[in-house]
């Protein structure tokens, strides 16, 4: 490890043993829906859901439904849904004014005979300075991680699909780890309350609870006592962050500092923190070989197409694209010699949402975190870090890399990228306007 780091977390962290057969890696986010739902009927002992959101559509209602059948049909199962307070109290973004999915939780509750509460977890007092990003759902001793929510282009319940990470882990002690934060460091806390039961408390009057709760994530961790440190087989770590230099990031820029000959990136939206931007031109100074998978700007969730009315929120994909034009002019060097790799996927309408990092042929991380400056001091987050140090997930692995380079295009020149003059003239007016008043920065730190 880099000397730079002078109290390196890799080597210190606590494992757990996991045997090559224990993980599987689902190939597609229709998979990933069929997975849970059976996951979900055979289970016995526990359910916990942990998301952004669960949404009010067609495949929430499959997952709602699945776990009020699962209730029924054994009441001894414990089961849990957590998700973002603030996000499930209000509507979808440009959709006006809506009652949330809170609303239909509660509606839901009340027409079912059984009970499957839904906590929401609130980060912050506002959305915009940080949210639940926690990522898990724990069905007994087994654990699907992927960075996604519960809605219809999540699941691939209709025609699009929003593209993600799907691993299944069967691992007692991780699951047990991951459902004893969930279930002391979150339910168990005076800021957290049910979303499914009516008269909620309002956000203003929980904000000494939330602020005692924030403080108390920043020094919250996964409990690993009974994993092992310098385990020298296949294992998993858990870790969590939120707020500055916390485990989570501090983790993220070692493993780039630690990468030899490859390291491939992926994020949905563009906008580096600049301590990973550091790690990764160290990485390229060594001769690393580094591939960057990102979303098309058409592949991004924000978009909206041109033809229909320019709402602020339009702009967030070209900003992300400006970023990327930067970053590529400035490395241009690198791309040329072959030693920077920048991939954009596109396929169809659909969307891109993948986040993670394969490090050499040793670590792969699994996280929500989309490695930008809002996840790295803003959100709760969290990752598991597979350590390989036998090469025995090397197939599996190769066929997940495979998959998501099927549809991605490498960037020759940064001049393949959009400017100004060449987006719609409603974002491009927008993002003059905000250029001009200098709150672009601003922006790329919350965005």
């Amino acid at each position: 490890m880099p000397s730079l780091f002078k109290r390196s977390l890799l080597p210190k962290l606590r494992s757990f043993p996991l045997s090559a057969d224990a993980l599987s890696i689902l190939p597609s986010p229709a998979d990933f829906r069929r997975c849970l739902l059976e996951q979900i009927a055979g289970a016995r002992h526990r359910i916990t859901l942990v998301a952004l959101y669960l949404q009010q559509d067609e495949a929430g209602q499959e997952i709602l439904d699945a776990l009020h059948a699962a209730k029924a049909a054994h009441p001894e199962l414990e089961i849990a849904v957590v998700v973002d307070w603030l996000r499930a109290q209000r509507g979808l973004i440009g959709a006006g004014k809506q009652p949330g999915n809170a609303a239909w939780y509660q509606a839901q509750t009340a027409a079912h005979d059984t009970q499957v509460p839904i906590y929401g977890v609130p980060v912050q007092t506002r959305e915009l300075f940080g949210v639940l990003h926690l990522k898990g759902f724990i069905v007994d001793d087994c654990v699907i991680y992927s960075g996604a929510s519960l809605n219809n282009v999540y699941l691939h319940k209709l025609d699009k699909y929003r593209f993600d990470r799907y691993h299944l882990l069967h691992n007692k002690p991780l699951a047990d780890s991951m459902q004893h934060f969930v279930q002391h460091d979150l339910i168990e806390s005076k800021a957290v309350h049910r979303l499914d039961l009516p008269t909620l408390p309002t956000t203003r009057s929980l904000r000494s609870a939330i602020g005692d709760f924030r403080s108390h994530l920043k020094k919250a961790s996964y409990d690993t006592s009974a994993g092992t440190v310098g385990h020298f087989g296949l294992s998993v770590s858990p870790l969590l962050g939120v707020g500055k230099n916390n485990q989570l990031s501090r983790v993220i820029c070692e493993l780039i500092a630690s990468s030899q000959q490859q390291l491939t990136i992926c994020t949905p939206y563009f906008n580096l923190p600049l301590p990973v931007t550091r790690e990764i031109n160290r990485a390229l100074e060594r001769g690393v070989r580094i591939d960057i998978v990102v979303g098309d700007k058409t592949a991004n969730d924000f978009y909206i197409p041109p033809s229909e009315p320019f709402r602020v929120i339009a702009a967030l994909p070209y900003l992300y694209e400006l970023s990327l034009r930067r970053f590529a002019k400035s490395h241009q060097r690198m791309i040329d010699n072959g030693l920077l790799n920048l991939h954009l996927w596109r396929e169809g309408d659909n969307t891109y949402h993948l986040k993670g990092m394969w490090v050499d042929d040793r670590y792969t991380l699994l996280t929500g975190n989309n490695l930008n400056p809002r996840a790295f001091r803003l959100d709760l987050e969290n990752g598991l870090l597979i350590d390989d140090p036998r090469r025995e997930l090397l197939e599996p692995r190769s066929k997940e890399l495979e998959a998501i380079f099927a549809h991605t295009q490498r960037i020759d020149n940064f001049k393949d990228l959009e400017t100004l003059a060449d987006y719609p003239p409603a974002v491009a007016k927008f993002l003059r306007r905000v250029s001009r008043v200098r709150i672009e920065r601003l922006l790329y730190r919350i965005l």
